[in-house]
């Protein structure tokens, strides 16, 4: 074998082996689409189902309103905490640190992992810079919430919508409306 066939070899195994581990550090996500094609992230629970559980854990003050209006998922003693799903790490690190400088509290980021095992590369990631940039950082599981036949303890959790009303909801809605 020539020397450009070994070289065209180690770039395909090497290819693969960089898809392999992007494509398993990703699919931790399950994404699904709009009607018009638009791609989200889909979580089984809310971001405030999380928060609701974390924040009176630490005897928190929810939702926040600092002087420019803008909120801070949890207040405490020491943090002003930002929750986030694990795909949005990064801009949780923007919003905890305003919301420190917002009130004199030490930021703080509660990434939220619903698959902890495939999705900590993004806690490892905020918690490298947490060391850079002195700012506080963890994670919360589903277990937190407590979960009992698919469904956990906070009402407005979006586990708890009806997926037969919501769908005679929707008949009602486009045959009337």
């Amino acid at each position: 074998m020539s020397m450009l066939g070994i070289i065209l070899i180690k770039r395909i195994f090497y290819s693969l082996i960089i898809v392999t581990l992007v494509t398993s550090s990703t699919c931790a996500i399950e994404y699904r689409y709009t009607k018009d094609g638009f791609k989200y992230a889909y979580h089984y629970h809310n971001e405030s189902s999380y928060q609701h559980a974390w924040c009176s854990e630490h005897n928190g003050v929810e939702e926040y309103v600092n002087s420019d209006y803008t909120r801070v998922d949890c207040l405490t003693d020491v943090h002003a905490v930002e929750f986030d799903f694990a795909n949005k790490w990064a801009e949780s690190i923007g919003q905890a640190e305003h919301y420190a400088k917002m009130t004199g509290k030490k930021g703080m980021v509660v990434l939220i992992l619903e698959n902890p095992e495939a999705e900590m590369i993004y806690f490892n990631r905020i918690k490298e810079l947490a060391k850079i940039h002195s700012f506080d950082v963890e994670y919360v599981t589903p277990e937190i919430l407590h979960i009992v036949n698919g469904k956990c303890e906070y009402a407005d959790c979006k586990c708890h919508r009806n997926k037969a009303f919501s769908f005679i909801r929707k008949l009602f809605t486009k045959r009337y409306n």
